[in-house]
């Protein structure tokens, strides 16, 4: 069985790549003065959350009609029922909650070059749902609700570099879709905008180079999911070098081929595209919004408290009063879902004629808008098929769960979005292979990380949980 391996060993191996590193990059905060900013903001400001009952909420209620949890300004989102119907074997159709969120909020990362160097305005930023408060967020992360300022707040910061009217250049901007389990057609604007400017410094606002973001996703619960997907959609041609001072390792020489259009592809873009399309074209997806009350006909019971299922699984849904010194609001009230248990996303990868190659997934969730999308090759909550037939487990499930730990190339835990879900946490690996590992069936297939990053300009192909892991796996060279 792998085991995480701990808040601890990431520190000591983020130092030990900082010390491999440091020659390499000039920047304008070192790792040490980052660390003693980041708890200098997490001391300056002050966090609780608690939960209470659905009574409790302010400016939200139950729609007396519905009986969906909406906010009384017709905005921010809401918590209503969905029927879904599939041509899956294995629980084929079934109802559920499901957020409802039209709004396409920003996701925005400000990029600046220090003496040649590209840096990163980030954020330290407080979310109701993270577990330990403070994570790393994008410099702006807002609904329109938000940044309209529909709850009465204040401006959000830096807003202003991601007008049309900014006098940056934009690097990538691109709508990207968000967990498809638990939300309903939801997208974000991911965008990433060069400036030339002199930017003032917020105090809970910092700059990092690529590569010290890079070190940090090693760190449990460190990098929000927010900044994992704009990270994902940098250009790789701007991320620098990677890899330099691993020598001349196998694993480093065939994952750089992998990120780049030089490696040697088991298959081309065209048959990509024809596969998943091909895919889409026969998968059945057909979604209903219901009333929150018509999801008791599939074992979800209503309580004062919680919305839960009554075998225990899948997810909840709560309500919690917020207060944080650091946000554009000081104190509200809002629900938020929470998984019942931590989820697995595992990306097994081999290399294939010198070329790091994934073997990725189309997968339909429930509230997908273009039916499948691909992710990684085990993407689920293990506890929920405890009890389900062998024959309709996840492939690779119980081969990722007793893989040793010298295949294991990643491991960390990453929350999911804090501002919707409550301790969401998902655990990323990536795991080498054997040469001889095929396909299991015509859902999986072998593609290099140039090509899924070639994916990314276009909207619903890549799930929120495969763009993490592509965040994440960039720091794989710098490791070995």
């Amino acid at each position: 069985m792998i085991d995480s391996s701990g808040a601890r060993q990431a520190v000591l191996e983020a130092e030990r790549v900082e010390r491999a590193t440091a020659s390499a990059e000039d920047a304008v905060m070192s790792m040490a003065d980052f660390h003693s900013w980041f708890n200098a903001r997490t001391r300056a400001n002050t966090f609780q959350v608690d939960r209470i009952p659905f009574a409790e909420l302010s400016g939200w209620d139950f729609d007396p009609d519905t009986g969906n949890l909406v906010h009384a300004s017709g905005r921010f989102f809401s918590i209503e029922g969905l029927r879904v119907r599939t041509n899956r074997p294995w629980m084929g159709e079934w109802s559920q909650p499901i957020i409802v969120q039209p709004e396409i909020g920003v996701l925005g990362i400000l990029v600046k070059r220090f003496d040649g160097v590209l840096h990163c305005l980030m954020q330290a930023k407080m979310e109701p749902g993270n577990i330990n408060g403070l994570q790393l967020s994008p410099t702006v992360q807002a609904t329109r609700s938000n940044y309209m300022k529909v709850h009465g707040g204040a401006d959000t910061k830096y807003l202003e570099y991601f007008r049309p009217e900014s006098r940056g250049r934009v690097l990538f901007d691109g709508l990207q879709s968000e967990q498809g389990s638990w939300f309903l057609h939801k997208r974000n604007r991911n965008i990433v905008v060069e400036t030339e400017d002199d930017v003032p410094l917020d105090e809970n606002f910092c700059w990092l180079t690529l590569g010290q973001i890079r070190r940090l996703l090693l760190l449990d619960h460190m990098i929000n999911m927010d900044s994992r997907t704009v990270l994902a959609c940098i250009p790789p041609a701007l991320t620098g070098p990677q890899g330099q001072e691993a020598g001349d390792d196998p694993f480093t020489r065939a994952f750089l081929r992998s990120l780049s259009d030089h490696g040697s592809a088991v298959h081309d873009s065209g048959r990509i595209l024809s596969w998943l399309t091909e895919l889409r074209s026969r998968q059945e997806l057909v979604q209903r919004r219901v009333s929150l009350r018509q999801v008791t006909e599939d074992g979800w019971r209503l309580g004062s408290d919680v919305i839960d299922h009554r075998d225990g699984k899948y997810f909840d849904v709560v309500a919690v009063a917020v207060q944080a010194s650091n946000r554009e609001v000081a104190a509200w009230t809002q629900p938020l879902v929470a998984p019942k248990q931590a989820g697995l996303l595992a990306l097994l990868v081999k290399r294939i004629g010198g070329t790091l190659h994934a073997l990725v997934q189309a997968r339909s969730d429930a509230g997908m808008l273009n039916v499948a999308e691909l992710t990684a090759t085990v993407h689920c909550q293990p506890g929920n098929y405890a009890d389900v037939p062998a024959e309709h487990r996840p492939h690779y499930l119980d081969y990722v769960l007793t893989a040793p730990t010298s295949r294991v190339r990643l491991d960390v835990l990453h929350s999911e979005e804090g501002g919707r879900f409550y301790h969401a946490q998902n655990r990323y690996l990536v795991i080498e292979v054997e040469p001889d590992l095929d396909e299991p069936d015509d859902r999986y297939l072998w593609v290099t990380l140039h090509q899924l990053t070639s994916l990314l300009p276009h909207s619903n192909y890549l799930t929120v949980e495969l763009r993490s892991l592509m965040a994440s796996m960039r720091c794989l060279a710098q490791r070995l």
